[in-house]
């Protein structure tokens, strides 16, 4: 199972990546928010995360490896949940993921149907399955935060939602709403340059902030 490839990005398409990890090069399939993310990258050395799964139909005996690339951990988790949603699959995720992964988590959270059957490939019915499916298992995803021009992202984009997942559950326990857990959140790291090292930090400044 390929997880992980690093190599330069030597061609982008539409739909994939060409990445050179000598003595081989390997099409890598993306959706769209990630191409956009790989625009500047062009020639450069670069990390995706990867899902590797076979396509075709095994009745038919032709089967061929397809690997799905992301910048980060993160956006493969979600890409995972979101294509195990019946009616979905990896071939129409790929091409429904045109938004950040946050927009698409927050309308999934906030039951945002005409949203979601905007998507490529997405009608009504199977926007409705997906708010089903998925509604309690995305307020993570929709708390990450927004990189300037959705660059490449590492490991300090994941350690950053971390930290805005525990503090989003901490306020919870402390009887906050979901949408108010989330305004209190965005507050801060909207108005904040600071990058915080753990949620207790984070809550202190959202109390600090709301006096």
């Amino acid at each position: 199972m390929i997880v992980k490839i690093t190599g330069k990005l030597v061609a982008l398409y539409d739909e994939r990546a060409i990445i050179e990890a000598p003595p081989f090069e390997y099409e890598t399939l993306i959706p769209e928010f990630t191409r956009r993310q790989l625009q500047s990258e062009l020639g450069q050395t670069i990390s995706l995360r990867t899902i590797e799964y076979l396509d075709g139909n095994p009745t038919q005996g032709r089967l061929v490896p397809r690997l799905i690339g992301f910048l980060t951990d993160v956006e493969r988790e979600f890409f995972e949940l979101f294509f195990s949603v019946d009616g979905v699959g990896s071939k129409k995720a790929l091409r429904a993921m045109v938004r950040p992964v946050r927009e698409v988590a927050a309308a999934i959270e906030e039951q945002d149907v005409k949203f979601l059957s905007g998507l490529p490939g997405i009608g009504p019915a199977t926007a409705e399955r997906i708010v089903a499916k998925l509604r309690r298992k995305v307020p993570k995803f929709a708390l990450m935060v927004a990189r300037p021009s959705e660059g490449a992202a590492g490991s300090g984009a994941e350690q950053t939602l971390d930290v805005v997942s525990e503090t989003f559950e901490a306020l919870l326990s402390l009887g906050h709403g979901e949408a108010d857990a989330r305004r209190l959140i965005d507050g801060v790291l909207e108005t904040s340059k600071k990058k915080f090292k753990d949620s207790a930090e984070l809550i202190q400044a959202i109390y600090m902030n709301s006096r």
